[in-house]
């Protein structure tokens, strides 16, 4: 491997990794305060003491993830300065404005989360409640405008590229590309079904470990309706994106189902190894005519494969399609236990309080988010080798300056030393929980509640 390739790879891997830790903390920024305003708009209503707690302990805890992304997000930007001066530089004045957009639902949400955070004895009641709403929304349209930079990236307008020079910028057309709303659509359903079944996760676990606490189960049922119903919705929105990539990027679709030659009534496959070499995937299961339809609403319609594609322009085919193929498993899991959940919520049945659904809940509790990040590697992975699509390949934006490992290694060991501190800090939040729920189970509203609604 050369200069050029070693630092190509470690500028990749530096972004890879800040990127995929990062992100865990922007979907928490977008879904948690649904659950919080949910909780509270429930107390807001019916004076349900339970709900008024659990908004403030969700609170906080959205309060520990937002400070940890914003120094996360903080270093991301800096990276994109430090690893690809060549792509801020062509990209820069073309796609500043959701950049901007961004900033601005940044600080936006941050005061309204102060607000929330330090302001339930100052304000009224529903203004404190309006307060959450903003932090909702601000912090979804922080992540839309992000998304929509990204989407760009995938289908790259608002200018005209004349013998390698962009001209006659339109930096708002250049926002509203073609995969900005695809793009971001896809990404707040998986957000708030990814922390909906992070956080019934955690509290059905609570639950097989204190059974019938009301609190818990309260909690519970809020966060699995939130993950059930965006993962049953998931799928209209992964179709439309699907047929977008068809038109679009060919080559992507190709390598994440791992199609080689170019057909009509294309199969759609499930699992299978692409074998590079060989330019065929093997050991799937193929459903006729499916990919023709699922691309191009036509059972008859022609497929691109890879080999249509010179070699230097096809994505890393095997990483493409397995990230694909774990996105889809795992998100038609959570259907199929979202499913479930949202039948018992509605039926009021006791499968809720079942331990062996509950360690189903408890198993589940990742997935979302390793699915959002599988479906993070198919976008950007599977751009490669380009990092404008059509535009600039990779290997062009990357910084001439040597010894880009010392920096990956830096921002390994901040990110190490970070995700130490929010995870202690939840520990703690959830211990802390847990004493002030034992101290109230003795002589407790909520286990005095839970005994009168028993009786």
């Amino acid at each position: 491997m050369d200069t050029n390739l070693s630092d190509l790879f470690a500028a990749r891997s530096q972004m890879g990794l800040s990127l995929a830790f990062h992100i865990v903390f922007a979907v928490a920024g977008m879904a948690m305060p649904l659950l919080m305003v949910i909780a509270e708009w429930s107390w807001l209503k019916h004076k349900d003491q339970e709900a008024l707690y659990l908004a403030k302990k969700w609170s906080k805890g959205t309060a520990i993830l937002f400070a940890v992304g914003a120094v996360s997000g903080t270093a991301l930007s800096f990276e994109l300065g430090l690893l690809w001066p060549r792509f801020m530089e062509l990209a820069g004045p073309i796609i500043g404005v959701p950049f901007s957009l961004e900033g601005a639902a940044f600080f936006l949400e941050a005061i309204a989360l102060g607000i929330y955070l330090y302001g339930w004895e100052k304000v009224s009641p529903w203004i404190h409640w309006l307060s959450g709403v903003i932090v909702l929304i601000s912090g979804t349209l922080s992540g839309l405008f992000i998304v929509a930079a990204n989407g760009w990236m995938n289908t790259p307008t608002g200018f005209e590229w004349v013998n390698g020079e962009a001209i006659n910028v339109d930096p708002w057309a250049a926002a509203m590309n073609p995969s900005a709303l695809q793009q971001g659509v896809h990404m707040v359903i998986a957000a708030f079904t990814a922390l909906g079944f992070a956080v019934a996760g955690i509290h059905a676990q609570r639950l097989l470990k204190n059974p019938g606490i009301a609190f818990h189960q309260r909690a519970l049922k809020i966060a699995l309706a939130v993950g059930a119903v965006a993962a049953l919705i998931q799928p209209i929105s992964g179709d439309l994106l699907a047929k977008h990539v068809a038109r679009t990027q060919p080559v992507k679709l190709a390598a994440m189902e791992g199609q080689w030659e170019t057909e009509k009534a294309a199969p759609l496959r499930i699992g299978g190894i692409p074998f590079e070499d060989e330019e065929e995937t093997k050991y799937s299961i193929e459903i006729p005519y499916l990919l023709s339809i699922l691309a191009f609403a036509d059972p008859q319609a022609e497929v691109k494969g890879l080999k249509a594609f010179p070699k230097e322009d096809r994505p890393p085919v095997a990483v493409t399609h397995f990230a694909f193929q774990i996105m889809v498993g795992l998100g038609t899991l959570l259907m199929l236990i979202g499913a479930i959940g949202l039948w018992g919520i509605w039926r009021r049945h006791s499968i809720l309080d079942q331990p062996l659904f509950l360690k189903a809940l408890v198993v589940c509790s990742p997935m979302g988010l390793l699915a959002l990040e599988a479906g993070w590697v198919v976008t950007e992975v599977g751009r490669q080798p380009w990092i404008i699509h059509g535009i600039m390949r990779t290997k062009d934006a990357v910084t001439p300056l040597p010894g880009l490992a010392i920096p990956f290694i830096g921002f390994m060991i901040l990110y190490f030393i970070l995700g130490i501190v929010s995870v202690t800090l939840l520990k703690r939040h959830v211990f802390d929980l847990d004493q002030e729920l034992g101290l109230d189970t003795s002589a407790s509203s909520f286990k005095q509640d839970q005994a009168q609604k028993e009786a």
